[in-house]
């Protein structure tokens, strides 16, 4: 926890709402591993920072999947939580995601689709009774039998961008649980590289962006 807290990369921070980057490999929140995760770890560095006694009050506003990296923002007050919640349900974040994936796809397309969720394998499949899924992409670079894709999320459906991609042929480059040719050795080629919305505050409109992570397969595009 010392490390993590101590090389914990803050983008920004008010009294309102924090913004970090999440490492890859980290739990978003507390799950069934045990493991130490990013919410704790923002909570703990708020706690040292300030020398705040007690519980300190960090608000969950979105999530991203383990292995995935990124920006995350989280509120510091419940009244911030709230409003940001709200942003989220009206479809006003702005999402970008720099991914990986094997094959070639179109310049540009859309992806909608209904998908189902598995809570026993934690597995997520297209399927008309699931909830709508939404998604943007153009295609940037490819290379080596790989393409790197700008996807602009429009839902924040679990495991989405993954299943819509790997539903289609183009499965995310070592995506372990739905890429059948990724071996354990491999990373998710998946990172959340911007984030926008509107303060909860002052309404202002804040925008981050972070640069293509700098390891394979994302560097043979740089």
């Amino acid at each position: 926890m010392e490390d993590l807290v101590k090389n914990l990369n803050v983008l920004y921070e008010d009294n309102h709402i924090i913004v970090v980057e999440k490492q890859i490999n980290i739990p978003t929140c507390e799950d069934s591993s045990k493991d130490i995760d990013l919410l704790s770890i923002v909570k703990e560095y708020i706690k040292r920072k300030y020398n705040k006694p007690g519980n300190v009050y960090v608000g969950l506003i979105h999530r991203l999947d383990r292995p995935v990296g990124g920006i995350m923002v989280f509120a510091k007050t419940s009244k911030a939580a709230k409003r940001l919640n709200e942003q989220v349900k009206n479809d006003e974040f702005i999402k970008k995601y720099y991914a990986v994936v094997v094959g070639s796809p179109e310049k540009e397309g859309k992806f909608e689709d209904y998908l189902l969720k598995d809570s026993k394998t934690n597995i997520v499949k297209v399927d008309k009774s699931g909830k709508y899924a939404l998604l943007e992409y153009k295609l940037l670079s490819s290379k080596e039998g790989l393409s790197l894709v700008e996807v602009n999320l429009h839902t924040g459906r679990s495991h989405q961008i993954r299943v819509q991609f790997s539903s289609r042929n183009y499965p995310l480059y070592g995506d372990q649980k739905y890429n059948k040719k990724a071996n354990c050795h491999e990373q998710i080629a998946l990172y959340s590289y911007f984030l926008s919305f509107k303060h909860p505050v002052t309404k202002e409109e804040l925008t981050f962006n972070l640069d293509l992570p700098d390891r394979y397969p994302f560097n043979i595009f740089n």
